[in-house]
């Protein structure tokens, strides 16, 4: 999840745009990892090492490796490491934004540095401990405005990236979470949970057909009865899987209400409502959350 709040950071410094951060994550998913990126990860060389590998590749017909090793930056079980290693998502995000020239090697050194360390970002194995860092992740996100139940809020949202990850894909980036008592929406789909909470999903209907195409794993052209079920199916799945934590973590037994179809209208709220933008590079979705 370390590239999702990557993309989200380097926008709030004002490194890249939105649009930007889009195009990045669309080349990312087909990418081919440089050696060089994955030495700067490991600590193994610095980004001026790097660039001093990539001036001399302008001069011989030599690979990445072999040219380090000359210049005694790696030795050959470096390299023959490093070849079998694989970057972490953020870092492959990074070597996209520098390949397009948005950034340099030096900067992503620095940017990631940064990142690692305000989020406490460390090379972890167990389980446990990346859930951890997730629900770190999440209560700084989250932080960052004014929300209220925040101790309800985070839980949720953690389960709510993570079916993302899980059923539709990686490539999203969070935007920054607005309150608002108010939203207009494109094709939306809402559902309440026990009197508890409110959530949503709204897209534009070209991006509800990229969804559904990623939930389902099937090709769809056109913004039709199959598509609207598998994004209704998707909230459904998300928020019964949530009920199920409830009911085991707290023994509180709560009831789903069937998903409800709304189509250029304001979805409106009593109580405090909050619109996450995720950016996926199909498009933009809007998830709405409110606490009853």
């Amino acid at each position: 999840m370390y590239t999702q709040f990557f993309g989200n950071f380097l926008i709030n410094k004002g490194i890249i745009t939105t649009e930007q951060l889009m195009e990045a994550l669309e080349i990312q998913s087909s990418a081919h990892q440089k050696l060089g990126t994955l030495a700067i990860h490991a600590g193994y060389m610095t980004a001026n090492e790097v660039e001093d590998v990539y001036i001399m590749q302008t001069h011989y017909d030599k690979r990445f490796g072999e040219l380090a090793v000359k210049l005694g930056y790696l030795t050959q079980a470096q390299v023959e490491k490093l070849l079998k290693f694989q970057l972490p998502d953020y870092m492959k995000l990074g070597q996209v934004l520098v390949e397009k020239q948005w950034i340099s090697n030096v900067d992503l050194e620095n940017l990631v540095a940064e990142y690692r360390s305000a989020y406490e970002i460390y090379d972890l194995n167990l389980v446990i401990e990346q859930q951890e860092l997730v629900e770190k992740l999440l209560s700084s996100f989250c932080s960052k405005e004014n929300i209220e139940h925040p101790e309800r809020i985070i839980p949720y949202m953690t389960l709510f990236f993570n079916n993302l990850i899980r059923f539709i894909g990686e490539d999203f980036t969070p935007l920054e979470i607005i309150p608002m008592p108010e939203v207009p929406t494109n094709f939306c789909v809402s559902q309440e949970i026990g009197g508890t909470l409110l959530s949503a999903l709204d897209m534009e209907p070209q991006t509800a057909i990229a969804f559904a195409c990623k939930y389902v794993d099937e090709e769809f052209t056109e913004f039709d009865e199959y598509v609207l079920a598998s994004v209704e199916d998707f909230l459904n799945l998300h928020n019964g899987l949530y009920t199920v934590n409830i009911s085991n973590e707290h023994s509180i037994e709560l009831k789903l209400e069937p998903p409800v179809i709304q189509e250029h209208t304001t979805l409106s709220t009593d109580s405090p409502a909050y619109l996450l933008p995720i950016i996926y590079p199909f498009g933009r979705i809007n998830f709405i959350v409110s606490i009853l």
